[in-house]
Protein backbone atom coordinates (compact mmCIF):
# COMPACT_ATOMS: atom_id res chain seq x y z
CA UNK A 1 0.00 0.00 0.00
CA UNK A 2 1.18 3.53 -0.44
CA UNK A 3 3.13 5.06 2.37
CA UNK A 4 1.62 7.98 4.23
CA UNK A 5 3.87 10.21 2.44
CA UNK A 6 2.95 8.90 -0.59
CA UNK A 7 -0.69 9.68 -0.08
CA UNK A 8 -0.06 13.04 1.39
CA UNK A 9 1.43 14.57 -2.01
CA UNK A 10 -1.24 12.66 -3.78
CA UNK A 11 -3.70 14.03 -1.86
CA UNK A 12 -2.47 17.45 -3.55
CA UNK A 13 -3.42 15.89 -6.79
CA UNK A 14 -6.88 15.12 -6.62
CA UNK A 15 -7.41 18.11 -5.57
CA UNK A 16 -9.63 19.64 -8.55
CA UNK A 17 -7.30 22.30 -10.79
CA UNK A 18 -9.78 25.48 -10.19
CA UNK A 19 -9.60 26.34 -7.10
CA UNK A 20 -5.58 26.00 -7.19
CA UNK A 21 -6.02 29.12 -10.17
CA UNK A 22 -8.11 30.84 -8.32
CA UNK A 23 -6.18 31.42 -5.31
CA UNK A 24 -3.13 31.61 -8.03
CA UNK A 25 -4.51 34.61 -9.79
CA UNK A 26 -6.14 36.34 -6.49
CA UNK A 27 -5.79 40.00 -6.42
CA UNK A 28 -4.35 40.35 -9.76
CA UNK A 29 -6.72 42.31 -11.87
CA UNK A 30 -7.30 41.20 -15.69
CA UNK A 31 -5.87 42.94 -18.63
CA UNK A 32 -9.06 43.14 -20.40
CA UNK A 33 -12.68 42.00 -20.63
CA UNK A 34 -12.58 37.96 -18.69
CA UNK A 35 -12.60 35.28 -21.12
CA UNK A 36 -12.65 32.18 -19.53
CA UNK A 37 -10.76 28.95 -21.40
CA UNK A 38 -9.95 26.80 -18.33
CA UNK A 39 -13.23 24.72 -18.30
CA UNK A 40 -14.53 21.82 -20.24
CA UNK A 41 -17.47 22.73 -20.13
CA UNK A 42 -19.24 22.68 -24.16
CA UNK A 43 -21.10 25.84 -25.00
CA UNK A 44 -22.63 24.23 -28.76
CA UNK A 45 -26.00 24.29 -28.55
CA UNK A 46 -27.79 21.06 -26.74
CA UNK A 47 -30.04 18.78 -29.26
CA UNK A 48 -33.58 19.91 -29.35
CA UNK A 49 -35.42 17.02 -28.56
CA UNK A 50 -33.78 16.90 -25.17
CA UNK A 51 -36.52 19.23 -23.11
CA UNK A 52 -39.33 17.70 -25.44
CA UNK A 53 -37.80 13.57 -24.08
CA UNK A 54 -37.84 14.69 -20.57
CA UNK A 55 -41.13 16.58 -20.20
CA UNK A 56 -42.90 13.37 -22.27
CA UNK A 57 -41.45 10.84 -19.56
CA UNK A 58 -41.64 12.89 -16.49
CA UNK A 59 -44.43 11.27 -14.59
CA UNK A 60 -40.96 8.44 -14.24
CA UNK A 61 -39.39 10.66 -12.04
CA UNK A 62 -41.72 9.66 -9.37
CA UNK A 63 -40.18 5.86 -9.68
CA UNK A 64 -37.17 4.56 -8.87
CA UNK A 65 -34.37 3.49 -11.89
CA UNK A 66 -32.98 0.68 -12.49
CA UNK A 67 -29.13 0.70 -12.16
CA UNK A 68 -28.93 -1.58 -15.37
CA UNK A 69 -30.63 1.60 -17.11
CA UNK A 70 -33.83 0.76 -19.33
CA UNK A 71 -33.73 -1.78 -22.37
CA UNK A 72 -34.70 0.99 -24.81
CA UNK A 73 -31.15 2.66 -23.65
CA UNK A 74 -29.00 0.18 -23.35
CA UNK A 75 -30.13 -0.99 -26.79
CA UNK A 76 -29.54 2.85 -28.31
CA UNK A 77 -25.80 2.71 -26.68
CA UNK A 78 -25.09 -0.43 -27.97
CA UNK A 79 -26.76 1.10 -32.13
CA UNK A 80 -24.70 3.52 -31.36
CA UNK A 81 -21.46 1.71 -30.69
CA UNK A 82 -22.40 -0.44 -33.32
CA UNK A 83 -22.75 2.38 -36.13
CA UNK A 84 -19.93 4.47 -35.03
CA UNK A 85 -17.04 2.12 -34.74
CA UNK A 86 -18.15 -0.50 -37.45
CA UNK A 87 -19.28 -3.34 -35.00
CA UNK A 88 -23.11 -3.45 -36.01
CA UNK A 89 -24.84 -6.81 -34.79
CA UNK A 90 -21.36 -7.13 -32.58
CA UNK A 91 -22.58 -5.23 -29.16
CA UNK A 92 -25.20 -7.10 -27.09
CA UNK A 93 -26.84 -4.30 -25.50
CA UNK A 94 -27.92 -7.02 -22.34
CA UNK A 95 -24.19 -7.96 -21.40
CA UNK A 96 -21.95 -5.48 -22.99
CA UNK A 97 -23.62 -2.12 -22.28
CA UNK A 98 -23.88 -0.44 -18.70
CA UNK A 99 -25.74 2.57 -18.29
CA UNK A 100 -23.84 5.51 -16.18
CA UNK A 101 -24.90 8.66 -14.52
CA UNK A 102 -21.84 10.61 -16.50
CA UNK A 103 -18.51 9.05 -17.37
CA UNK A 104 -16.84 10.28 -13.99
CA UNK A 105 -19.12 8.16 -12.14
CA UNK A 106 -18.33 4.98 -14.00
CA UNK A 107 -14.21 5.69 -14.14
CA UNK A 108 -14.75 6.10 -10.37
CA UNK A 109 -16.71 3.11 -9.74
CA UNK A 110 -14.78 0.74 -12.03
CA UNK A 111 -11.90 0.75 -9.49
CA UNK A 112 -13.07 -1.13 -7.22
CA UNK A 113 -14.57 -4.46 -8.74
CA UNK A 114 -11.31 -4.16 -10.97
CA UNK A 115 -9.36 -4.56 -7.02
CA UNK A 116 -12.07 -6.84 -5.79
CA UNK A 117 -11.12 -9.67 -9.27
CA UNK A 118 -7.04 -9.30 -8.21
CA UNK A 119 -8.19 -9.55 -4.25
CA UNK A 120 -5.12 -12.22 -3.78
CA UNK A 121 -2.37 -9.00 -4.31
CA UNK A 122 -0.60 -7.64 -1.31
CA UNK A 123 0.03 -4.63 -3.54
CA UNK A 124 -2.06 -3.34 -5.66
CA UNK A 125 -1.38 -0.70 -8.17
CA UNK A 126 -3.44 1.68 -10.82
CA UNK A 127 -1.70 2.68 -14.14
CA UNK A 128 -2.82 6.68 -14.59
CA UNK A 129 -1.51 8.45 -17.93
CA UNK A 130 0.22 12.06 -16.47
CA UNK A 131 -1.08 14.32 -17.13
CA UNK A 132 -4.38 12.85 -15.53
CA UNK A 133 -7.86 13.53 -15.00
CA UNK A 134 -8.56 13.64 -11.19
CA UNK A 135 -11.06 10.74 -10.89
CA UNK A 136 -8.54 8.43 -11.86
CA UNK A 137 -6.31 9.50 -8.83
CA UNK A 138 -8.93 9.94 -6.80
CA UNK A 139 -10.94 5.29 -7.81
CA UNK A 140 -7.17 4.55 -6.94
CA UNK A 141 -6.73 5.77 -3.51
CA UNK A 142 -10.22 5.41 -2.20
CA UNK A 143 -9.97 1.45 -3.50
CA UNK A 144 -7.13 0.88 -1.78
CA UNK A 145 -4.69 0.82 -5.04
CA UNK A 146 -0.96 2.37 -5.20
CA UNK A 147 -1.29 5.32 -8.45
CA UNK A 148 1.50 4.71 -10.46
CA UNK A 149 2.12 7.06 -13.14
CA UNK A 150 2.68 7.10 -16.56
CA UNK A 151 4.12 10.23 -18.35
CA UNK A 152 2.89 11.30 -21.26
CA UNK A 153 4.90 13.97 -22.73
CA UNK A 154 6.30 14.88 -26.49
CA UNK A 155 8.72 12.56 -26.54
CA UNK A 156 6.44 9.45 -26.06
CA UNK A 157 3.82 11.80 -28.52
CA UNK A 158 1.40 12.71 -24.86
CA UNK A 159 0.71 9.04 -24.64
CA UNK A 160 1.87 6.82 -21.88
CA UNK A 161 5.02 4.50 -23.39
CA UNK A 162 4.25 1.17 -23.86
CA UNK A 163 8.12 0.11 -24.43
CA UNK A 164 8.52 0.94 -20.90
CA UNK A 165 5.54 -0.05 -19.32
CA UNK A 166 5.69 -3.78 -20.97
CA UNK A 167 9.75 -4.02 -19.56
CA UNK A 168 8.10 -4.03 -15.92
CA UNK A 169 7.34 -7.01 -15.34
CA UNK A 170 7.25 -6.37 -11.75
CA UNK A 171 4.79 -3.82 -11.66
CA UNK A 172 2.78 -5.31 -14.59
CA UNK A 173 1.93 -8.15 -12.11
CA UNK A 174 0.42 -6.22 -9.37
CA UNK A 175 -1.73 -3.54 -11.84
CA UNK A 176 -5.21 -4.19 -12.05
CA UNK A 177 -6.43 -1.76 -14.12
CA UNK A 178 -4.59 1.03 -16.37
CA UNK A 179 -6.17 4.40 -17.48
CA UNK A 180 -5.90 5.20 -20.78
CA UNK A 181 -7.62 8.50 -22.50
CA UNK A 182 -7.36 8.99 -25.89
CA UNK A 183 -8.27 11.42 -27.42
CA UNK A 184 -6.27 12.50 -24.36
CA UNK A 185 -7.15 15.33 -22.12
CA UNK A 186 -5.50 18.06 -21.74
CA UNK A 187 -3.44 16.87 -25.04
CA UNK A 188 -5.33 16.13 -27.68
CA UNK A 189 -3.43 12.89 -28.54
CA UNK A 190 -5.47 9.77 -30.61
CA UNK A 191 -4.10 6.24 -29.34
CA UNK A 192 -3.89 4.60 -32.87
CA UNK A 193 -5.31 1.22 -33.82
CA UNK A 194 -2.15 -0.35 -33.32
CA UNK A 195 -1.40 1.13 -30.10
CA UNK A 196 -4.66 0.01 -28.51
CA UNK A 197 -4.11 -3.17 -29.68
CA UNK A 198 -0.71 -3.71 -28.06
CA UNK A 199 -2.36 -2.06 -24.86
CA UNK A 200 -5.20 -4.20 -24.89
CA UNK A 201 -3.03 -7.82 -25.54
CA UNK A 202 -0.65 -5.91 -22.94
CA UNK A 203 -3.64 -6.02 -20.23
CA UNK A 204 -5.03 -9.59 -21.17
CA UNK A 205 -1.39 -10.69 -20.47
CA UNK A 206 -1.11 -9.53 -16.91
CA UNK A 207 -4.77 -10.14 -16.74
CA UNK A 208 -5.32 -5.83 -16.12
CA UNK A 209 -8.40 -4.52 -16.67
CA UNK A 210 -8.06 -1.95 -19.74
CA UNK A 211 -9.95 1.30 -18.81
CA UNK A 212 -10.54 3.47 -22.35
CA UNK A 213 -11.80 6.86 -20.96
CA UNK A 214 -13.18 7.72 -25.01
CA UNK A 215 -15.43 10.56 -23.82
CA UNK A 216 -14.13 12.91 -26.60
CA UNK A 217 -14.08 10.62 -29.12
CA UNK A 218 -16.76 13.00 -31.54
CA UNK A 219 -14.81 15.97 -31.62
CA UNK A 220 -11.94 15.74 -34.31
CA UNK A 221 -10.67 17.82 -37.22
CA UNK A 222 -10.34 15.09 -40.22
CA UNK A 223 -10.22 11.64 -38.92
CA UNK A 224 -12.33 9.63 -36.48
CA UNK A 225 -10.51 8.30 -33.64
CA UNK A 226 -10.34 4.84 -33.37
CA UNK A 227 -12.10 3.14 -30.47
CA UNK A 228 -10.89 0.69 -27.98
CA UNK A 229 -14.04 -1.74 -28.55
CA UNK A 230 -13.50 -1.89 -32.26
CA UNK A 231 -10.00 -2.69 -32.14
CA UNK A 232 -10.70 -5.62 -29.95
CA UNK A 233 -13.65 -7.15 -31.83
CA UNK A 234 -11.88 -6.69 -35.12
CA UNK A 235 -8.12 -7.50 -34.20
CA UNK A 236 -8.53 -10.03 -31.49
CA UNK A 237 -12.37 -11.13 -31.81
CA UNK A 238 -12.47 -10.87 -27.73
CA UNK A 239 -13.95 -8.03 -25.21
CA UNK A 240 -12.13 -9.40 -22.69
CA UNK A 241 -9.89 -7.21 -19.66
CA UNK A 242 -11.50 -4.04 -21.81
CA UNK A 243 -14.01 -1.42 -20.83
CA UNK A 244 -14.83 1.75 -22.28
CA UNK A 245 -16.53 4.59 -21.26
CA UNK A 246 -18.37 7.60 -23.25
CA UNK A 247 -21.04 9.77 -22.09
CA UNK A 248 -23.09 12.35 -23.89
CA UNK A 249 -21.52 15.57 -22.15
CA UNK A 250 -19.04 16.44 -24.58
CA UNK A 251 -20.60 14.80 -28.14
CA UNK A 252 -24.10 16.12 -27.25
CA UNK A 253 -23.20 19.29 -25.08
CA UNK A 254 -24.94 18.04 -22.00
CA UNK A 255 -22.94 17.85 -19.35
CA UNK A 256 -25.08 18.71 -16.51
CA UNK A 257 -27.50 16.06 -18.14
CA UNK A 258 -25.04 13.27 -16.64
CA UNK A 259 -25.70 10.39 -18.89
CA UNK A 260 -22.56 8.42 -19.98
CA UNK A 261 -22.14 4.26 -20.14
CA UNK A 262 -19.57 1.66 -20.28
CA UNK A 263 -19.33 -0.95 -22.48
CA UNK A 264 -16.67 -4.23 -23.01
CA UNK A 265 -15.84 -7.43 -21.02
CA UNK A 266 -19.57 -8.88 -20.17
CA UNK A 267 -17.73 -10.81 -16.70
CA UNK A 268 -16.64 -7.72 -15.78
CA UNK A 269 -19.64 -5.33 -16.28
CA UNK A 270 -21.33 -8.13 -14.53
CA UNK A 271 -19.59 -7.42 -11.63
CA UNK A 272 -19.88 -3.66 -12.39
CA UNK A 273 -23.31 -3.56 -12.25
CA UNK A 274 -23.26 -5.58 -8.59
CA UNK A 275 -21.35 -3.18 -6.83
CA UNK A 276 -22.92 -0.09 -8.45
CA UNK A 277 -26.25 -1.86 -7.38
CA UNK A 278 -25.19 -1.00 -3.90
CA UNK A 279 -22.86 1.90 -4.22
CA UNK A 280 -23.47 4.42 -7.11
CA UNK A 281 -26.39 6.59 -8.08
CA UNK A 282 -29.41 5.79 -10.61
CA UNK A 283 -29.87 7.47 -13.83
CA UNK A 284 -33.38 8.91 -13.51
CA UNK A 285 -35.58 7.65 -15.95
CA UNK A 286 -36.81 10.77 -17.89
CA UNK A 287 -32.80 11.11 -18.32
CA UNK A 288 -33.28 7.24 -19.53
CA UNK A 289 -36.03 8.55 -22.38
CA UNK A 290 -33.74 11.51 -23.34
CA UNK A 291 -30.44 10.06 -23.60
CA UNK A 292 -32.17 7.16 -25.18
CA UNK A 293 -33.18 9.73 -28.17
CA UNK A 294 -29.92 11.34 -28.41
CA UNK A 295 -27.74 8.32 -29.18
CA UNK A 296 -29.84 7.64 -31.62
CA UNK A 297 -29.91 11.07 -33.24
CA UNK A 298 -26.13 12.47 -35.15
CA UNK A 299 -26.92 15.41 -36.88
CA UNK A 300 -26.71 17.44 -33.94
CA UNK A 301 -22.90 16.00 -33.06
CA UNK A 302 -22.15 16.66 -36.72
CA UNK A 303 -22.76 20.35 -36.34
CA UNK A 304 -21.25 20.63 -32.87
CA UNK A 305 -18.08 19.10 -34.48
CA UNK A 306 -18.16 21.34 -37.65
CA UNK A 307 -18.07 24.42 -35.30
CA UNK A 308 -14.96 22.89 -33.29
CA UNK A 309 -13.29 22.05 -36.84
CA UNK A 310 -13.51 25.99 -37.87
CA UNK A 311 -11.84 26.77 -33.87
CA UNK A 312 -9.18 24.18 -34.98
CA UNK A 313 -8.47 25.79 -38.08
CA UNK A 314 -8.49 29.45 -36.14
CA UNK A 315 -5.83 28.23 -33.80
CA UNK A 316 -4.09 26.77 -36.36
CA UNK A 317 -3.70 30.51 -38.04
CA UNK A 318 -3.48 32.35 -35.30
CA UNK A 319 -1.39 29.99 -33.01
CA UNK A 320 1.40 28.69 -36.19
CA UNK A 321 3.98 26.04 -34.74
CA UNK A 322 3.33 26.71 -31.29
CA UNK A 323 0.94 24.36 -31.34
CA UNK A 324 2.80 20.45 -31.14
CA UNK A 325 2.01 18.56 -34.03
CA UNK A 326 -0.78 21.56 -35.45
CA UNK A 327 -2.91 20.98 -32.75
CA UNK A 328 -5.26 18.64 -31.47
CA UNK A 329 -5.76 15.42 -33.38
CA UNK A 330 -9.18 15.16 -31.00
CA UNK A 331 -10.93 16.75 -28.01
CA UNK A 332 -11.13 20.56 -28.28
CA UNK A 333 -8.27 21.70 -25.56
CA UNK A 334 -5.45 23.26 -27.01
CA UNK A 335 -2.04 22.36 -25.02
CA UNK A 336 0.02 25.15 -25.33
CA UNK A 337 3.93 24.78 -24.83
CA UNK A 338 4.50 28.47 -22.59
CA UNK A 339 7.87 28.03 -21.73
CA UNK A 340 9.50 30.95 -23.12
CA UNK A 341 7.56 32.78 -20.98
CA UNK A 342 7.97 31.20 -17.53
CA UNK A 343 6.46 28.28 -17.88
CA UNK A 344 2.38 27.63 -16.75
CA UNK A 345 1.83 29.26 -13.54
CA UNK A 346 4.14 32.25 -14.67
CA UNK A 347 1.96 31.85 -17.90
CA UNK A 348 -1.22 31.74 -16.63
CA UNK A 349 -0.67 35.20 -14.45
CA UNK A 350 0.99 36.88 -17.20
CA UNK A 351 -1.93 36.15 -19.64
CA UNK A 352 -4.35 37.05 -17.31
CA UNK A 353 -2.58 40.28 -16.27
CA UNK A 354 -2.16 41.68 -20.00
CA UNK A 355 -4.69 39.93 -21.99
CA UNK A 356 -7.84 39.47 -19.49
CA UNK A 357 -7.82 35.20 -20.94
CA UNK A 358 -8.11 33.04 -18.21
CA UNK A 359 -6.04 29.64 -18.90
CA UNK A 360 -5.64 26.40 -16.72
CA UNK A 361 -1.70 25.83 -15.88
CA UNK A 362 -0.68 22.22 -17.07
CA UNK A 363 1.01 21.54 -13.82
CA UNK A 364 -2.25 21.39 -12.03
CA UNK A 365 -3.34 18.54 -14.45
CA UNK A 366 0.32 16.35 -14.06
CA UNK A 367 1.82 14.73 -10.74
CA UNK A 368 5.56 16.18 -10.04
CA UNK A 369 7.75 13.89 -9.46
CA UNK A 370 11.25 13.46 -11.13
CA UNK A 371 10.67 12.74 -15.13
CA UNK A 372 6.90 13.51 -14.41
CA UNK A 373 6.94 17.00 -13.83
CA UNK A 374 8.07 17.47 -17.63
CA UNK A 375 4.90 16.55 -18.30
CA UNK A 376 2.64 19.64 -17.40
CA UNK A 377 4.98 22.56 -15.97
CA UNK A 378 5.86 23.94 -19.56
CA UNK A 379 2.20 24.12 -20.36
CA UNK A 380 -1.11 25.74 -20.65
CA UNK A 381 -4.49 23.98 -20.90
CA UNK A 382 -6.94 25.99 -23.17
CA UNK A 383 -10.28 25.03 -24.13
CA UNK A 384 -11.86 25.97 -27.25
CA UNK A 385 -15.98 25.73 -26.12
CA UNK A 386 -16.73 29.47 -26.71
CA UNK A 387 -18.79 30.79 -29.87
CA UNK A 388 -16.53 31.52 -32.90
CA UNK A 389 -16.17 35.30 -32.12
CA UNK A 390 -15.44 35.04 -28.46
CA UNK A 391 -12.64 32.30 -29.33
CA UNK A 392 -11.15 34.40 -31.86
CA UNK A 393 -10.62 37.28 -29.48
CA UNK A 394 -9.27 35.22 -27.25
CA UNK A 395 -6.76 33.52 -29.54
CA UNK A 396 -5.32 36.88 -30.83
CA UNK A 397 -4.99 38.01 -27.22
CA UNK A 398 -2.82 34.90 -26.36
CA UNK A 399 -0.59 35.45 -29.31
CA UNK A 400 0.19 38.87 -28.91
CA UNK A 401 1.63 37.67 -25.48
CA UNK A 402 3.13 34.46 -26.29
CA UNK A 403 5.05 35.67 -29.00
Amino acid sequence: MPTEAHLDVLARNIQSPFPRLRALLEGIAPGASAIDMTIGEPRHAPPALMMQKLVEASAEFGKYPPIIGTPELRQAIAHWIGRRYGLVGRIDPESHVHPLCGSREGLFSAMFPAIDRRARLEKPAALIPNPFYQAYIAATLAAGAEPIFLPAHRRTGFLPDLDRLEADGELLERTVACYLCSPSNPQGAVASADYLERAIRLARCHDIMLFADECYSEIYPSEPPPGALQVALERTGSLDNVIVFNSLSKRSNLAGLRSGFCAGDPAFIKRLAQFRNVAAPQMPIPIMAASTAIWSEESHVVESRRLYQQKFTMAREILGNRLPGGGPQGGFFLWLDVSRIGGGEQASVTLWQRSGVRVLPGAYLTHASGEAEDAGRDYVRIALVHDLATTEEALRRLSVVVE
